[in-house]
């Protein structure tokens, strides 16, 4: 098999390339698709079995969870829970951007889904492909980045075909990402008042500290 490639307008996505994604995404299926750091792999979170797919495309760790993507901060409030002002101050600042936060899931979610972690990790991104498709989904979609594991990760389509073209159906060409830096980590998840960043990215941390004073 030979994944599909179809591209779509990075900055105005057709309505009905967009509505064939979500047909996809209901059925099952893993979609190779853009976001503004690296390519990633997007599945319907609450299809178990599209989750199990991820990690077999990926050959990702199973104690891993997956990172969401969402359409807008509102739909946080959705899918977790005990969110306080420093996810509020976090979000105001750095959202749509690359910026993920890990919060205490709410029970919508399948545990699965936060490898049993109880956590979930959350970002709007600033890229119109994805929050179209998770606007018409009606659902977050996963975010983990659309390489095997151990290999680098993608700004191109052509790279997520390369690595992964015989394990996707689909893979959405938005052209090259807007980075090429991972997201920054924070881990809201301890409690209020606490925060701790698991990884630098395209935010450096003093900028973090900032918005959290």
């Amino acid at each position: 098999m030979s994944a599909e490639i179809l591209r779509v307008h990075p900055d105005e996505p057709e309505p009905e390339k967009i509505e064939y994604i979500v047909r996809c995404l209901q059925k099952g299926s893993v979609v190779g698709m853009p976001t503004d750091t690296f390519y990633g792999l997007a599945v319907d979170p609450v299809n178990l079995h599209a989750v199990e797919l991820i990690y077999e495309i990926k050959m990702r760790l199973r104690h891993k969870p997956l990172s969401l993507l969402l359409a807008d901060v509102a739909q946080a409030y959705e899918i977790a829970r005990s969110l306080d002002s420093q996810f509020d101050r976090l979000a105001e600042r750095f959202w749509p951007g690359p910026l993920t936060v890990i919060v205490r899931a709410g029970t919508r979610l399948p545990l699965r889904v936060t490898a049993n972690t109880g956590n979930v990790a959350l970002r709007v991104p600033d890229a119109a492909i994805p929050r179209a498709v998770v606007r018409m989904l009606g659902l977050p979609v996963t975010a983990t980045s659309a390489n095997a594991f151990g290999a680098p990760e993608c700004t191109h389509a052509l790279g997520v075909r390369d690595q992964l073209g015989d394990r996707l159906p689909l893979i959405v060409d938005g052209g090259p990402t807007a980075r090429s830096l991972p997201t920054t980590i924070v881990d809201l998840s301890s409690g209020p008042g606490t925060w701790q960043i698991l990884r630098e990215g395209a935010i450096p941390t003093h900028e973090i500290a900032l918005a959290l004073q």
